[in-house]
């Protein structure tokens, strides 16, 4: 690949990746006014990461977090946000769905250099399966941020899918304790509050 067909890959991987700026999420802003849209919320994942970074365990790398963040939730632009609450918690881990979000990710990441595509692809494909301890922190920080603004709306989608405190607990809470467990020890007594 020569330098410049190099750079073209790139910046048609970095335009396509835009549109995550127009996929709207369930969760809203922590003010309530507006539905959030993927690329906030993968920014807003990543200064998660920088600023609970001590609620790692030993040995996770922030920097690797991070790069998942940031790559996670490209696979919305085809897909769409399949919000954890919706259909009964179900959606989320269909296997159409997941399906779904491999294709997406085939052609999303397939449109950089090799290098990058499989480097990329890669980072996804390891939050997505969550056994590493740098994707567990991820993906409890991925459940967290929405945790806490609809805690901060006033609920949020909580209402919205007529959320209980028992749906929380396993449909979030156990992704959470798995990879942050004082954090999700800190963020349910919150949470409590709400739903008493």
């Amino acid at each position: 690949m020569s330098p410049d067909d190099r750079l073209a890959a790139q910046f048609a991987f970095l335009n396509e990746a835009d549109r995550l700026k127009s996929v709207l999420r369930a969760t809203t802003l922590c003010d309530g006014s507006r539905a959030e849209n993927s690329g906030e919320h993968s920014w807003h994942l990543a200064l998660y990461a920088l600023t609970l970074a001590d609620q790692a365990e030993p040995g996770v790398d922030i920097n690797r977090v991070i790069r998942m963040l940031l790559l996670h939730d490209l696979v919305e632009i085809d897909v769409g946000d399949v919000p954890i609450h919706s259909m009964g918690g179900t959606a989320h881990a269909s296997t159409a769905t997941q399906e779904a979000e491999s294709r997406a990710a085939d052609r999303i990441f397939g449109l950089l250099p090799p290098d990058l595509a499989r480097d990329f692809r890669a980072l996804w494909d390891e939050f997505e399966a969550a056994q590493t301890p740098d994707a567990r922190f991820a993906k409890s920080l991925d459940r967290v941020q929405p945790v806490m603004a609809n805690l901060q709306s006033g609920g949020g989608t909580w209402i919205t899918y007529n959320v209980t405190l028992d749906q929380l607990d396993t449909r979030v809470g156990e992704k959470i304790s798995r990879g942050a467990p004082r954090l999700w020890d800190w963020v349910r007594a919150q949470a409590r509050h709400f739903f008493a």
